[in-house]
């Protein structure tokens, strides 16, 4: 039997005080969706392949891709006929009415594009980082209430069966009472990987901020699951009262590859991030939740879980698709609530800008990293870095707390409860 979701109260705008969800005035409720993608190449190329499987099958329509270049081919999911390819999302929008939009564009992009799908009648579903600031979070939860749409956000871990089963064995007391959680990541960006566009590993471009970093970007769902373990602990949505960070950086990049990074919750247990691009091994990704009596362990990207009487790791398998929620919404608002409504990303997005507004990372060079290969694919990684991180998210404390000789104090900042 499947575990439920954590409970929260962000599990939609009804649960949040905003207006019920308004279906588009006119619209048949047995129509097929009409879906459109803007930002069709790169990452976009994997919500093609989600798509289209959903629009073989009759579930949804696919009618128009966008992006500024010209659309890459994708042999697992090849453009059906009829569909309309676009270089501007307001063209698109005004010449395809779609009723769901993917936004899978640069992160810096993701408002005002979301701002003109609201406005055009459409929902959302928006990749993470939703936004980048809290200012902005509140003008998208703005303009949701006031269109009455409805906003998906891309943490698609969040589907995870493999979570559902962690957090229900913590609601159960399994665990005991949990006294932290951590996440530990290892991963290895080549220097092609920072040349792939013009925003990659940048802090702003055109006065916008874009954070791609290694906590805002690859690793931003190691932070979110933390979070989401959170809510079923105090059976609230976090909110952060006291963010701590150190931020470090192994090439000329403007923001963070490795990063440790602790979130103190009134009445939770604190959360301690400890990730890098700069791995010497990789770890997929591994949320730790310690408690009086046991510790679980979620590699969440492969849904492989061990819990207190486990004798090793299990595969749990199953996800609950993102965007097949968010059609189940659109059909039945008040039965079956978002996986990942906006409301809900908002203690990711308050950790967020405090990193876009910490100091530059510190550069670690010399005889503290290893350098390989050459070109596109030189590789610069942290000596002993993996076994650090690891310290990290067991113990619950920050690389400076660790005596690591080349570790910076953090920055800390104190933060007021994050708005409704």
């Amino acid at each position: 039997m499947t575990a439920p979701l954590p409970p929260t109260a962000a599990d939609g705008p009804v649960a949040r005080g905003a207006p019920a969800y308004r279906p588009v005035t006119g619209a048949s409720p047995t129509a097929v969706p009409r879906v459109a993608i803007v930002g069709a190449n790169g990452h976009g190329r994997w919500h093609r392949r989600t798509v289209a499987p959903l629009h073989a099958a009759g579930r949804l329509r696919l009618v128009a891709l966008v992006d500024v270049q010209p659309v890459a081919d994708e042999p697992a999911a090849p453009v059906p006929p009829g569909v309309g390819v676009h270089t501007d999302h307001r063209e698109m929008l005004a010449a395809a009415r779609p009723d769901v939009v993917i936004v899978c564009t640069p992160p810096h992009t993701h408002l005002p594009i979301a701002l003109d799908v609201l406005a055009a009648g459409a929902d959302l579903l928006l990749e993470k980082p939703p936004v980048l600031s809290t200012d902005e979070h509140r003008e998208l939860a703005g303009a949701l209430a006031a269109t009455g749409r409805a906003c998906q956000v891309g943490f698609q871990a969040l589907g995870s069966v493999a979570l559902a089963e962690l957090s229900a064995a913590v609601g159960q007391g399994r665990l005991g009472t949990v006294t932290g959680i951590g996440t530990v990541a290892a991963w290895q960006r080549p220097d092609g990987y920072y040349a792939r566009s013009p925003w990659a590993g940048r802090r702003t471009l055109h006065g916008r901020p874009v954070l791609d970093g290694a906590l805002a970007n690859p690793l931003a769902h190691a932070v979110m699951q933390c979070l989401a373990v959170a809510e079923t602990v105090t059976g609230t949505p976090v909110r952060p009262s006291r963010i701590e960070l150190e931020r470090y950086r192994v090439r000329p990049i403007e923001v963070d590859d490795t990063a440790t990074l602790r979130i103190v919750t009134p009445g939770g247990p604190p959360i301690v991030a400890a990730v890098t691009l700069a791995g010497e091994d990789f770890v997929a990704g591994e949320v730790i939740v310690t408690g009086t009596a046991g510790r679980a362990v979620l590699e969440y990207p492969t849904d492989r879980l061990l819990l207190p009487g486990d004798p090793e790791p299990r595969q749990v398998p199953g996800r609950r698709g993102l965007l097949e929620n968010l059609l189940a919404y659109r059909a039945d608002p008040a039965g079956t609530p978002l996986i990942a409504p906006l409301a809900r990303t908002a203690p990711f997005t308050a950790v967020l800008e405090r990193v876009r507004q910490a100091p530059e990372p510190t550069l670690l060079d010399g005889d503290l990293v290893t350098v390989t290969g050459s070109g596109p694919e030189r590789v610069v990684t942290v000596r002993g870095i993996n076994a650090l991180l690891r310290r990290a998210a067991g113990q619950g404390a920050l690389l400076s707390e660790l005596a690591v000789p080349w570790a910076v104090p953090p920055v800390c900042t104190e933060l007021a409860a994050l708005d409704d």
